[in-house]
């Protein structure tokens, strides 16, 4: 009932034609995400095992990390297949070109539900609301400037995610006519690195910038980087994750530009997938397969009492 009430709160409704032909029992569930050295996928992994464990105690749960090579996520899902899981959850390397790897474990009566982006095929998808995220770092960037500055849009790689982030900020800064979007089309590759090259090049171009929303965290650590580097501050910078990074940052006080970051659960994410998983295979058909988590705002005010990624849960 828990799983029922918290999807229809979030717009997922179910037809009610559960049978026992239909049943099935989690026994095996295989999980392919981006790296299992990146945090967010280790959570990810946590919270798949944690939620399946609540199912089947003695549940196998097979979670690899394709390193972001396509053909080795393709493998790690025939390998699901040939070892006769019942559930998988992929976080897709190509929303698009998955789909064939997808098709397959359907046919072979497997349910994918798709993680923090959606596959092109899959049963169901879990995912941040993205533009939420993005709305809300804007709107504490609106706050704070009363209204009021010039603002960069660091964008990112053009996966949905990214899309949906910009296009929240958007929403919210056009609501401000008092604010000028100086760029917003400059690609910081979603890396540390590449914040910090966008930036630099933003601050050679424009004497004056009064606040940064950076589409992920390390774009916008990268970002805080190359202002200091130039010895440019009261720059307000926002973003979205709620990486262990970004929550090390808004406790720093030597880095006071970076301010917020809407962020997202992979765990609870992770948690909710296998759930609807788990109903999917019993029966229990969606009428709406999207399933977007809320984005709360992180700042230096409320950081302490955030329960990051890598909380103990």
């Amino acid at each position: 009932m828990k799983g029922l009430k918290y999807l229809a709160m979030t717009g997922v409704l179910f037809a009610g034609i559960s049978t026992s032909s239909y049943a099935g029992e989690l026994n095996k569930i295989g999980v392919s995400l981006g790296s299992m050295g990146n945090p967010f996928f280790v959570a990810l992994a946590s919270g798949a095992e944690a939620e399946a464990k609540k199912i089947n105690p003695n549940v196998e749960v097979l979670a690899l990390g394709y390193d972001y090579d396509l053909g080795k996520q393709f493998n790690q899902i025939d390998n699901f297949i040939a070892a006769g899981v019942d559930l998988i959850l992929l976080n897709p390397g190509d929303p698009n070109a998955i789909e064939p790897a997808i098709k397959r474990a359907q046919k072979a009566g497997i349910v994918v539900v798709s993680v923090d982006t959606a596959a092109k095929g899959s049963d169901a998808t879990v995912t941040t609301d993205n533009v939420s995220a993005g709305a809300v770092a804007c709107q504490y960037i609106v706050e704070k400037l009363e209204g009021k500055g010039n603002v960069i849009i660091q964008n990112g790689p053009q996966v949905s995610a990214v899309i949906d982030r910009v296009n929240g900020c958007k929403e919210v800064l056009k609501a401000a006519p008092g604010i000028t979007i100086l760029s917003d089309d400059q690609d910081g590759k979603g890396s540390r690195d590449g914040g910090m090259s966008v930036m630099l090049g933003h601050l050679t171009r424009f004497s004056e910038i009064d606040a940064v929303f950076a589409i992920n965290d390390p774009q916008a650590i990268g970002a805080d980087l190359a202002a200091k580097q130039l010895k440019r501050d009261n720059i307000i910078i926002t973003s979205v994750d709620g990486a262990p990074g970004i929550v090390a940052a808004l406790k720093n006080p030597d880095s006071p530009m970076i301010q917020a970051s809407g962020s997202q659960n992979p765990f609870v994410m992770a948690s909710k997938a296998v759930e609807l998983g788990y109903q999917i295979m019993n029966g229990e058909v969606p009428e709406e397969s999207v399933i977007l988590l809320p984005s709360e705002l992180v700042t230096r005010d409320n950081v302490n009492e955030y329960k990051g990624w890598d909380a103990v849960r």
